[in-house]
């Protein structure tokens, strides 16, 4: 069975979030730092984490890791941040894969400026759509690690 469609063995926290965030951001700043992570609007991100792993009757909303990516959908579209929300959306989808055996055949900023056209038309699409949108994305961009 493919990596994508089994069931995530880990989730992202906010301490994980945080952890993440202090040890890459660095790398990922360009030409505009982050604010402090404590700066976030904390029942957003909080949010987002717990709305991937939510389950319904015992059975995950999102049983595979695959559909666990909507972490890049919300990011973007949830503003958690007061800047950044695009990049950091990219960087903690990348770990969640990460963690999971898979990653991104695109690079960054590939990765990044698809973030844009998601942040763009976001107001034009339903979450819906948008995640089903990310889902081919990382089908159709990802690949198995050792």
């Amino acid at each position: 069975m493919r990596r994508l469609d089994q069931k995530p063995r880990l989730w992202l926290t906010a301490e994980s979030s945080e952890d993440i965030l202090n040890r890459f951001s660095q790398n990922i700043q360009f030409d505009q730092p982050f604010d402090p992570f404590k700066k976030r609007d904390s029942d957003k991100l909080e949010s987002i984490l717990n709305s991937v792993k939510q389950t319904f009757g015992r059975q995950h909303l999102n049983p595979t890791v695959l559909d666990a990516a909507a972490y890049f959908n919300q990011l973007v579209r949830g503003h958690a941040f007061e800047n950044g929300n695009k990049r950091i959306a990219v960087l903690f989808t990348h770990v969640f894969l990460l963690l999971h055996g898979i990653e991104f055949t695109l690079d960054y900023m590939s990765i990044y400026k698809f973030a844009l056209l998601l942040a763009i038309f976001s107001d034009r699409f339903n979450s819906s759509k948008t995640k089903e949108i990310c889902r081919k994305i990382i089908n159709d961009f990802t690949r198995e690690i050792s």
